[in-house]
Formats: structure tokens, C-alpha cells, sequence
């Protein structure tokens, strides 16, 4: 018996090839969109390819502008974070107090006089008893807080109080040097200050 043989591969026989189709318009919209939205993206939130500048600024001259230039700029941007931690629960946040207990520190005539000597003493010391504020009574009370800040953070707070444009007060920034030399003259000071005291004292020492 014999066995049949397998019939030749013929030569004109080739592998199969996959077919080629035209890729979908769906597709290259959607891919121009990315690539749209994607250059939004980088403009919005590249911050001109600065590695110093992040979310939410957008442009180094935006941080630029910001920053402390001064001294006083620099104690003004710590003021405003000690005042709301210690201040701004009796004297809001702002500024206007709380009468008839706490006065206004917002366009306050003892916040606007030519030197800080008096309101150093008053922080250092605090104050009882009643005081005249831009011609209106208060009767309260303010704790010492000289065993709890430092003189630059008295100096920072005053300075932020002092030149709150916002609050319409201008008067001249306050310098830890200024708050040593009156705690080191305050030293054996106990007792809070009456207003009545604090008049008769000099505003700049």
C-alpha cells in the first residue's frame, strides 16, 4: 500500500500580510485636543518654566513682587500672623475691637502717635482701667505679654498695627531694638499700666 505524498508548497504562495486602513478623524481630534489643553496647562500653571515659582503664582515677577524689600516689610508679614494668633480675639481681625471692652486698633489715636514707646509698655505690661479711644469710654482689660513674646515678636505685631494701610494707620514701624531697651528700663515692673499712666508718658524714647 502505498502512502500518498504531500503535495508541494507551490512558490507563488507568500505569508499573510496584515491590511492597512486610515486611522479614524475621531482620533486626530481628540489627539489635538490633548495637545491644546495640554499647552493651556502648561501656561497656566508652568510658571514660565521658573523652578521657583508653583501653584497659585504663576510668574516669578508675581513671587517678586511679594517679597519683604525691608526690615519693616519683614516684620509687618510676621505682625500680621502673631496678631491673628494672639490679637484678633478681642481686637477682631479687623482692627475695630469690641466696645465697649476692647478698643479699636483701626484708625486709633493711640495707635497713631509719633513714637511706639507708650505701646510697647502697654504689650510688655498690659493695661486695666478705663481709657478714652478716639473719644469713646472702654473699660477692659489686656494681659501682660512680656514672659510669652519675644521683642521681635512684639516689635512684628506693633509694626503690623502701626502701618495697617487697611486699618487707615501710617505711623512708623517698631524695632526689637526699641522693644529691648524698654523692657531691660521696665524690668522691675510688676503691674499693669493704667491709661492714665501711660499719658503721662513721652511716646518716643
Amino acid at each position: 500500500m502505498s502512502v500518498p505524498k504531500p503535495k508541494a508548497q507551490s512558490v507563488l504562495e507568500t505569508d499573510p500580510t496584515a491590511g492597512s486602513a486610515p486611522a479614524p478623524v475621531w482620533l486626530f481630534v481628540l489627539l489635538g485636543l490633548l495637545a491644546f489643553w495640554g499647552m493651556l496647562y502648561l501656561d497656566e500653571q508652568g510658571g514660565g518654566f521658573q523652578a521657583e515659582v508653583y501653584r497659585p503664582h504663576v510668574s516669578l515677577a508675581e513671587l517678586q513682587a511679594m517679597m519683604p524689600k525691608s526690615e519693616g516689610d519683614v516684620l509687618f508679614a510676621n505682625g500680621r500672623q502673631i496678631y491673628g494668633t494672639y490679637c484678633s480675639v478681642c481686637h477682631q481681625p479687623t482692627g475695630l475691637g469690641a466696645p465697649p471692652l476692647n478698643p479699636p486698633l483701626a484708625g486709633s489715636d493711640w495707635v497713631a502717635v509719633d513714637g511706639p514707646s507708650r505701646l510697647i509698655r502697654l504689650v510688655l505690661n498690659g493695661v486695666q482701667g478705663p481709657m478714652q479711644v478716639n473719644g469713646q469710654a472702654y473699660n477692659g482689660a489686656m494681659p501682660p505679654w512680656r514672659d510669652l513674646l519675644t521683642d521681635e515678636q512684639i516689635a512684628s505685631v506693633l509694626t503690623y498695627v502701626r502701618q495697617n494701610k487697611g486699618w487707615g494707620n501710617t505711623a512708623s514701624a517698631v524695632t526689637p531694638a526699641q522693644v529691648k531697651a524698654i523692657r531691660e528700663k521696665t524690668a522691675g515692673r510688676s503691674a499693669a499700666w493704667s491709661p492714665a499712666e501711660l499719658l503721662q508718658l513721652p511716646v518716643n524714647e
